[in-house]
């Protein structure tokens, strides 16, 4: 791995006369061995899903994605020591952006330890418990913290241009933290839960339909709060959009790859998430162009969950009338409208009698 200093701050200790390992190149490092991780938990996931795992916690599911934990967490650790080696301070030596990560990894040690005492204690969780248990939400919590490295290093580096090379990691970092958010809310996705399905019986009550609104408007919260933030802070590259969603709607797809209606409503998303990105292109949205934002933020999931519905009309159709599918739509466009004033406010006038 070659040392950077590009974007590393200048050594105060009269010892470090070597150059900081950090920047671009470790970025592009940490977020591949993040994909990695991302995947055994998503792998883990796939598993408990189809009866793969017993009341041991010691299974090759586990194996693969704390290997996973163990691999990002030993780069960044072996990194900060290198860095201590060559003279630099403890706070220095830490890679801008990675700060937090390093925190994830203690918490996620700690949750990894804990699951071990949960599942002994109280066997292995069935179905929909997995994704409660105290012991599992906080390994989420860790793997958001470490995964998100990268993204808060391109937030705080000066001088990058906004081109594949320099954002990729970002990008591609915030979409794994997406991807873990809709991990722990897989209940509430309309890949994985067939929202308005017609061979699904528990959509057809008033209960099933209040949740399935609701399952809509969550997962249309979590895709676009994070997309809107980094619209505030960069133009993305073309195909970054597509990259963000894409990678989310390929990974909440591979937890039921087998059956047909998944694979279809997938392809569907995917091809929700290119309209959304020639939006995007069309729009060009920025914290500077506040209208095109708030239009982008109301229209990007409307594409995309309409997109969703056409998939499921053309396989195995809906038994919601179109007074409920079409209002759902509309509804995740107002949830991603509100949430654009939530990250660019409007101006707040200046009282002039003050």
């Amino acid at each position: 791995m070659r040392a950077s200093q590009s974007f590393a701050p200048v050594a105060t200790t009269r010892e470090a006369s070597q150059s900081l390992i950090s920047g671009l190149g470790f970025d592009w490092l940490m977020v591949f061995l993040s994909t990695v991780f991302v995947g055994g938990l998503f792998l883990d996931g796939w598993a408990h899903n189809h009866g793969k795992v017993d009341q041991s916690f010691f299974t090759p599911w586990h194996a693969f994605f704390y290997g996973g934990f163990l691999l990002t967490g030993a780069a960044l650790i072996c990194v900060v020591l290198l860095n201590r080696s060559r003279g630099y301070g403890l706070a220095q030596a830490i890679p801008t952006g990675y700060r937090t990560s390093l925190a994830g990894l203690f918490v996620f040690a700690a949750g990894g330890v804990g699951d071990l005492a949960w599942h002994t204690a109280f066997g292995i969780e069935d179905g929909v418990e997995a994704l409660f248990s105290p012991t599992h939400l906080l390994l989420g919590i860790g793997i958001s913290l470490i995964v998100t490295g990268p993204l808060r290093a391109a937030w705080n580096a000066t001088g990058r241009n906004s081109n594949w090379r320099t954002l990729g990691p970002a990008l591609l970092s915030t979409s794994l933290l997406i991807t873990t958010f809709s991990f722990f809310m897989m209940f509430a996705h309309p890949v994985t839960q067939v929202i308005s399905g017609r061979f699904h019986r528990y959509w057809g009550d008033d209960v099933g339909t209040v949740a399935g609104m609701l399952g809509l408007i969550i997962t249309a919260g979590l895709l676009m709060g994070p997309v809107l933030l980094l619209l505030r802070r960069w133009r993305l590259p073309q195909g970054g959009m597509t990259l963000i969603w894409g990678i989310n709607t390929l990974a909440m797809t591979v937890l039921d790859f087998e059956k047909d209606v998944q694979f279809w409503l997938g392809a569907a998303m995917l091809a929700g998430a290119v309209l959304c990105e020639l939006w995007l292109v069309w729009l060009r949205p920025s914290s500077q162009r506040a209208a095109q934002l708030r239009l982008f933020a109301f229209g990007a999931p409307i594409l995309l969950f309409g997109a969703y519905f056409a998939g499921l009309m053309a396989t195995e159709g809906t038994q919601w009338s179109i007074h409920l599918w079409s209002g759902s739509i509309v509804l995740t466009g107002i949830a991603g409208l509100l949430l654009s004033y939530l990250l660019l406010p409007p101006a707040i006038p200046v009282d002039e009698g003050a």
